[in-house]
């Protein structure tokens, strides 16, 4: 009988609870609910992207601001909790580089790492003992940067997140096509499970081969119990939930875009064609409405904080629509959910969701 879960264990760092909070921008995954994550013994997430308020001082040296907000939120963080603290950075930053190095200088515990493959993540890491884990969609990716890291730097990713479609916000691995081809059908296709399955395959082969031990950490769609135990059994060493954090007291966006979470049903979800170049989940929204309708939102872009964005040409800031949800001007914001958004229901302390996942996941585990 399983009283408690097995530790999540990357190399010498253990997570107690093998369940890591997904680093959600902008303003979403910040201090407050990476702590309170991390103090019931899972991986807290802080995620790294769009941090500084919009004030005159911040858009003068967007890096420097950048920088001087996500060493702000980390230092927050450690003041909270003695436990597991990273930070998600996506590959798409214009600054992805100074984001790195300055989760490296502050000693966070893990970069996970995605919106494009992290090829040169290493690099940026280099001799430091944090853990770094791509985000990937399939055995593919996984593959490419196994042989890249070894190659350039002689080394392995420390753990892989391996990234279902039911994921919420932008989602890599998947044309805007595919997704809507696959809408209404996702939950009947085991398609997470498949990449699982293969990445399990995939580092199993390098364990033989290298002695390395990468643990494999399925997300998207994962919700309960029921979910965690499932990819347990499959031989995952953990999960990343996003979507339910959201709905805790802890998350510290306005209490507007934790409504729109109450309130959201299966149809309320739409994918998109982001700036960012990559398809993206968000709920419907007035100003979403617009945008499908083809109006372009006049802005002045005074920095390209995504390399992947054209501001001459994109419909509208993907920085500040995702801000205006943050900050509950939802009117006027872009809302990124994952597909079970309309399995939330109410607003909950961080603890109570963690303890019903887990006697969940026990309960299944038990059942053999």
């Amino acid at each position: 009988m399983f009283n408690e879960l097995k530790p999540l264990i990357i190399g010498d760092l253990e997570i107690k609870i093998p369940i890591i909070q997904g680093g959600m921008g902008v303003r979403v995954s910040t201090a407050s609910l990476a702590a309170a994550v991390a103090n019931c013994g899972g991986g807290g997430t802080i995620a790294s992207v769009g941090l500084p308020p919009d004030t005159k001082d911040n858009r003068a040296d967007v890096p420097k601001s950048c920088r001087e907000h996500l060493q702000k939120e980390i230092r927050l963080a450690r003041s909270l909790s003695d436990r597991v603290i990273g930070v998600n950075i996506m590959v798409a930053l214009s600054n992805y580089e100074d984001m790195v190095r300055t989760t490296v200088k502050e000693k966070a515990d893990y970069i996970i790492s995605g919106a494009g493959l992290p090829i040169s993540l290493p690099e940026f890491a280099e001799g430091s003992p944090i853990k770094l884990i791509p985000v990937i969609a399939s055995a593919r990716g996984a593959k490419l940067l196994l042989k890249t890291w070894k190659r350039r730097y002689n080394r392995f990713p420390d753990a892989f997140v391996v990234e279902g479609p039911l994921a919420g916000g932008h989602i890599a691995g998947y044309s805007l096509e595919k997704l809507e081809s696959l809408k209404g059908k996702m939950r009947d296709e085991p398609l997470l499970e498949n990449a699982v399955k293969d990445v399990l395959d995939l580092v199993g082969e390098y364990k033989k081969e290298y002695g390395v031990s990468i643990p494999v950490i399925p997300a998207g769609g994962i919700f309960d119990g029921k979910d965690v135990a499932k990819f347990l059994k499959m031989g995952a060493k953990g999960t990343q939930i996003g979507t339910r954090f959201v709905a805790t007291l802890e998350c510290s966006v306005a209490d507007e875009f934790k409504q729109l979470y109450l309130n959201a049903s299966e149809e309320d979800i739409v994918f998109i064609q982001s700036p960012v170049g990559m398809p993206a989940k968000v709920i419907r929204t007035k100003f979403l409405d617009e945008i499908l309708r083809g109006e372009r939102k006049e802005f002045t872009c005074t920095y390209q904080c995504l390399r992947t964005c054209d501001p001459d040409t994109v419909q509208y800031c993907i920085a500040k629509a995702l801000i205006n949800a943050a900050e509950g001007n939802i009117d006027n914001a872009v809302v990124f959910t994952g597909s079970n958004v309309s399995r939330v229901k109410k607003i909950v302390s961080v603890k109570e969701m963690i303890d019903e996942i887990v006697a969940e996941t026990i309960e299944e585990l038990d059942k053999g």
